[in-house]
């Protein structure tokens, strides 16, 4: 391979996403290569009254953390394409590197360990990454939040 021409970077608006965000937009600016943005509305949550209104909250999370992956690629002159989806994250996740012909994903996670990370019954980051044909690249956050 002698470069990318897609780079799938999914964004939930957090400082691992944003981390990962600087990465897919560096890499994209070194070879040319287009960033796809993405945000899932997750589906998964349970049953609530006002379910209408979740997804519009959502919906509005997606658009600025949507909104700050284009910004990073406009100072950087590289060109973003935005997608916004429903349903289980890492199946959307998943689904969109194929779709999108991503040659990477590059993902943040939030770097737990230990029984932190066994309480989750594993991330959305975890599953992609063994769910994908397409490299992935994981942006670690292991310990930045007790050094703040």
């Amino acid at each position: 391979m002698d470069g990318y021409e897609r780079i799938l970077v999914p964004t939930d608006g957090s400082e691992p996403s944003e981390r990962a965000t600087d990465h897919a937009v560096d890499l994209a600016g070194r070879y040319g290569a287009t960033v796809d943005a993405l945000f899932v509305v997750d589906e998964t949550y349970p049953a609530v009254s006002h379910w209408d209104m979740v997804v519009e909250a959502e919906e509005e999370a997606g658009e600025r953390a949507l909104d700050a992956v284009a910004a990073a690629g406009e100072a950087a002159g590289v060109a973003v394409e935005r997608h916004l989806r429903r349903g289980v994250p890492h199946e959307e996740i998943v689904d969109a590197a194929a779709e999108y012909g991503a040659d990477l994903v590059v993902m943040g996670t939030h770097g737990r360990t230990g029984l932190d990370r066994f309480a989750n019954t594993g991330s959305t980051t975890e599953r992609v990454v063994r769910l994908t044909p397409v490299p992935t690249l994981v942006v670690g956050g292991a310990g930045l939040d007790e050094a703040e």
